[in-house]
């Protein structure tokens, strides 16, 4: 079973259910789903899922945007909180705007940022309001 049969799978189930179902998934089911604002726009997809490995807390969602087949997009890390799973629709919400999202804080896919720092950390935070 692909990751994304998988997350389709987990995406479907209800909390009641067999399986870990949408309270609970695994990070790599997650890689890959689309992210769309509540104007229904398509903003991107999940390229990576950042681990605080101190607290154990998801932090991050890294964001691709832009670009064709992977080239040239560029690269959004948004904090976790800013983003809801919509399972009926299989994919995850981010409230902003296309346009405020196109000119936030990115990065290229060669140059990661350091995520731990935390004045960085207080700038992305503060551009999703969080």
């Amino acid at each position: 079973m692909s990751n994304e049969d998988r997350s389709i799978d987990n995406a479907d189930s209800s909390y009641h259910s067999k399986g870990p179902g949408p309270a609970l998934m695994g990070a790599n089911t997650l890689i890959g789903n689309d992210v769309y604002n509540g104007k229904e726009e398509e903003l991107g997809n999940i390229k990576e899922i950042m681990l605080d490995t101190l607290n154990g807390n998801i932090r991050y969602a890294v964001l691709s945007s832009g670009g064709f087949l992977g080239i040239g997009d560029k690269l959004f890390a948004v904090p976790w909180s800013a983003l809801t799973l919509d399972t009926e629709n299989r994919r995850f919400t981010l409230n902003v705007e296309a346009e405020h999202l196109k000119n936030a804080p990115g990065f290229d896919k060669d140059q990661w940022p350091n995520m731990a720092d935390p004045s960085w950390a207080q700038t992305i935070n503060s551009y999703y309001g969080i």
